[in-house]
């Protein structure tokens, strides 16, 4: 029974007429060599195939006469294969993500928001970041420069910007292009293999040595840092 939808995972070539399974009276033969060798009959275009120790692949079977070149299947397999896979890194490098900022944005969640703008970029996605202003907010937009600006220092390593952050209507907006692989820091959120965890043997020691090794901290003051321009605005 026949199948309405070729499966998922299935590879163009593998629809492929091949030898045999070829049905036209006159195919366009093409060398292996990738010369054209002309019109020619389907008996004739199969004897040169066996005489090349090749076979004989209807890459055209739309065209008239169908398309047929003289390969390894197995070698022009890998060939599309390779093909399609090099397709797919261009469709996956054109996804945006976009990164949403406010001014009064607090430390920790601009460090999440970094987090997820270089897991985008180390995926070969672009990041469009976008600071929204809301109601008295736009009196400062020097502010929200600032932020922006500090998130593209932080993720400099990974993704150059493609135009200068520029006010547009209520927010300022920016996008960035991940640099090539070669060029780009490794992923710090992906540790690499073969790495044992430091501190494990802390579990391995008794409880009396890990509890003298306790250092009590006093808590710092929270700075407010560019949050403090906006503490006594009213948004609306």
């Amino acid at each position: 029974m026949s199948r309405p939808f070729p499966p998922r995972n299935s590879s163009s070539a593998a629809f492929l007429r091949v030898n045999g399974k070829i049905r036209a009276r006159e195919v366009r033969v093409i060398g292996a060599e990738g010369k054209q060798l002309g019109v020619v009959p389907l008996n004739e275009a199969l004897s040169l195939a066996r005489q090349h120790g090749v076979d004989l692949v209807e890459i055209s079977p739309n065209a008239v006469p169908p398309v047929c070149r003289l390969i390894e299947f197995g070698k022009f397999r890998y060939e599309q294969a390779k093909k399609e896979k090099e397709s797919k890194k261009h469709q996956h490098a054109s996804t945006v993500k976009e990164i949403q900022l406010s001014p009064r944005i607090d430390p920790h969640d601009l460090g999440i928001k970094v987090t997820h703008a270089i897991e985008f970029l180390c995926e070969d996605m672009k990041v469009k970041v976008a600071l929204k202003f809301r109601g008295r907010e736009m009196a400062h937009t020097e502010i929200g420069f600032a932020v922006v600006k500090n998130f593209l220092e932080k993720i400099a390593p990974y993704g150059v910007r493609d135009f200068e952050p520029k006010l547009n209507g209520k927010s300022i907006n920016a996008m960035i292009t991940p640099l090539p692989r070669n060029k780009r820091a490794k992923n710090p959120n992906k540790p690499e293999h073969g790495h044992a965890p430091q501190n494990s043997h802390a579990h391995n020691q008794p409880e009396s040595h890990t509890a003298q090794k306790k250092v009590h901290v006093a808590s710092e003051p929270k700075s407010h840092g560019l949050n403090s321009a906006f503490a006594n605005l009213e948004v609306k």
